[in-house]
């Protein structure tokens, strides 16, 4: 045991833990710091600017708008392919899981222009029949959901499948021994076990989605003040050289990322907690 002490405490050990530290204060801590300093550099006049222009307080909305959608779509979809993928067993099982990991693999921009040519008005395999009826998805608020959604699609499915796992059938199978039919097992077993790992895996989408600006600038058009971003208005900002307002915006942006793993550690540790007991 000794011998076991000393090597976790060695000079190697502390030669690792300040690699990683340094490591990640060279590539998140110190960047983010930089970008709070920037945007508070003549005090709280570029975040009251921010507030005060009309187009960015447009672009803020949207990005809430568009996250907050596509957080619900992809909170519904996964706990449903999440129970589909661990309670049953079909053809095609593996596909199915190798393809809700493709967002994360495949850039943003692509994905942009694989909507794009499904969806697009002009040459899009749905894009006439689409505008015929008067719905129009590129270059609006669909198409920006659309995006956001498609990146942040296995967040939610990657919190809840381990759970559900873990928790097994045994406690589902005793209710409809009982007479339970399969929503109120649902409602009663079910989402109450996973309910952690649906609020971890919502937090999560809800910060990538808030994010998201690859995807969304080639579906989006970015026409200031209807379909432009706060993502793309940082991007237009620091191009226009007022750089004073993209990092205001980029500072918001990240204030709520970091304030979503905040969250997610606090859950985490009430739901540790609360499964010791």
């Amino acid at each position: 045991m000794a011998e076991v002490r000393r090597h976790r405490n060695g000079p190697v050990t502390y030669a690792l833990r300040l690699a990683v530290v340094a490591y990640l204060v060279l590539l998140i801590g110190w960047p983010l710091a930089l970008v709070g300093t920037h945007a508070f550099e003549n005090g709280t006049e570029a975040i009251r600017g921010i507030f005060e222009d009309p187009d960015m307080v447009a672009a803020l909305r949207l990005t809430a708008v568009a996250a907050v959608v596509a957080t619900a779509i992809n909170t519904v979809f996964g706990v449903a392919v999440s129970l589909l993928l661990v309670r049953n067993e079909f053809p095609g099982k593996r596909v199915l899981s190798a393809l809700i990991d493709l967002p994360l693999s495949v850039s943003p921009i692509v994905v942009g222009l694989a909507l794009v040519l499904v969806y697009g008005g002009r040459d899009g395999w749905f894009g006439p029949t689409l505008e015929s009826a008067g719905i129009e998805v590129i270059f609006s608020t669909p198409g920006i959901v659309m995006a956001t959604a498609f990146v942040a699609l296995p967040l939610v499915i990657r919190e809840v499948v381990p759970v559900l796992k873990e928790v097994g059938t045994e406690q589902e199978q005793a209710a409809r021994s009982l007479g339970a039919s399969g929503w109120q097992t649902f409602w009663r077993i079910t989402l109450p076990s996973i309910k952690w790992a649906v609020v971890y895996g919502v937090v999560l989408t809800l910060a990538r989605s808030l994010g998201e600006f690859g995807a969304v600038k080639v579906v989006s058009g970015n026409v200031l003040g209807e379909t432009r971003t706060a993502t793309l208005a940082v991007e237009e900002k620091y191009l226009n050289f007022d750089q004073e307002g993209a990092y205001a915006i980029a500072f918001l942006l990240a204030s709520v990322s970091v304030l979503a793993i905040l969250i997610v550690s606090v859950l985490r540790a009430i739901g540790a907690r609360q499964a010791t007991r």
